[in-house]
């Protein structure tokens, strides 16, 4: 119990010669800015994960990157990424292409509407900027789909534009390094004032970086840190995360085959979740399985908040118990289809894709 009591009075000391001893953010001392950029940028130089855009200036790519990274782990994006380029390998490439077929290179990454506003992103680029991204974070915000994080992102690492960015990583190295909570606006200003101008992009990225591999939201590793002699909690946790209450739910899918086709079902246009996507005919309820369809195979799937227990029915093709639901689609045909993420599990689970 001492000691317990000791470390919080330990904290509490930090806290209190912080500048979070008012609520209110205040200003970063200007006299640690040299050394902190310094000390930030040279391990992110000899510790940044090797990733394909990090291998590149060309905004296209980082603007691919950051839209794919949005709500998504990197170890999901990277094959993505790989194959998107292969088949959009530019920015007209992608702006020529359907919206079908954009859907279904972005199949299985989740959050369609990403998909949708990239590509009618990429239309306007070509047809109203001759295929060339504007080289500032102002003009880029008025293009589709591009908000002020990804706008700063693409302008100080593709065009070395000295402008900060703010997402939930560089928020909590802020937070825990000035001891306070800041809002969003206050969270921008800090950035922008630590930030090196001789590195932007760089710099960005090491924040971001750091967030995500050292100063972790529940287990930060402060031995390892770079600035933590800057820090004024020493990765103490400042407010209680909130966790978000998970929903769980049952489906019932069914996987009919015949001829070398599969039966889908195309989700109407005006969905509000992956809209005019292709799936297996699917159930809220038990269908009751007939003599014709016995269950197969039971999956978990997670959707936003949502964890899924997906009952998948093996379906004899002549005599499906889904009615006239669907159509018939030549198996050969589904990978060039805008498919659900939980579809492509399931079809990749039977061989079909």
């Amino acid at each position: 119990m001492r000691r317990s009591n000791a470390k919080a009075r330990k904290v509490e000391t930090r806290l209190a010669a912080s500048p979070s001893a008012n609520h209110a953010a205040s200003p970063v001392p200007c006299k640690m800015e040299p050394a902190f950029r310094r000390a930030l940028l040279r391990w992110y130089d000899r510790h940044r994960r090797d990733l394909p855009w990090r291998k590149t200036r060309d905004p296209y790519r980082i603007w691919l990157s950051e839209i794919m990274l949005q709500q998504t782990r990197v170890a999901a994006v990277l094959d993505y990424y790989r194959v998107f380029l292969a088949r959009f390998p530019t920015i007209g490439a992608l702006a020529a292409a359907s919206e079908d077929a954009v859907l279904a290179a972005w199949s299985g990454l989740g959050y369609y509407r990403r998909a949708r506003m990239l590509h009618q992103c990429a239309r306007e680029v070509v047809e109203e900027h001759g295929g060339r991204f504007p080289e500032n974070a102002e003009a880029l915000r008025a293009l589709p789909g591009i908000g002020r994080y990804t706008a700063a992102a693409i302008a100080s690492i593709a065009f070395n534009e000295p402008v900060a960015l703010v997402d939930g990583n560089v928020e909590r190295v802020l937070e825990r390094l000035g001891g306070q909570s800041l809002r969003p606006r206050k969270s921008w200003v800090q950035a922008q004032a630590l930030l090196s101008k001789s590195r932007p992009g760089d710099f960005n990225q090491a924040m971001m970086e750091l967030g995500a591999t050292v100063c972790l939201p529940r287990e930060p590793r402060c031995l390892a840190c770079p600035i933590r002699q800057w820090c004024a909690t020493q990765g103490e946790v400042l407010r209680t995360e909130v966790l978000a209450t998970r929903k769980q739910k049952r489906i019932w899918c069914a996987l009919a085959r015949r001829d070398g086709q599969v039966r889908l079902v195309q989700r109407p246009k005006t969905a509000s979740l992956m809209a005019g996507m292709w799936e297996l005919p699917q159930w809220a309820d038990d269908p009751h399985a007939s003599a014709h369809a016995m269950l197969w195979r039971t999956f978990r799937h997670s959707i936003t908040i949502t964890d899924y227990t997906v009952h998948v029915l093996r379906q004899s093709g002549r005599n499906s118990t889904s009615g006239a639901r669907g159509k018939w689609i030549a198996i050969d045909k589904v990978p060039h289809l805008p498919i659900t993420g939980l579809t492509r599990k399931i079809l990749k689970a039977d061989g079909i894709i």
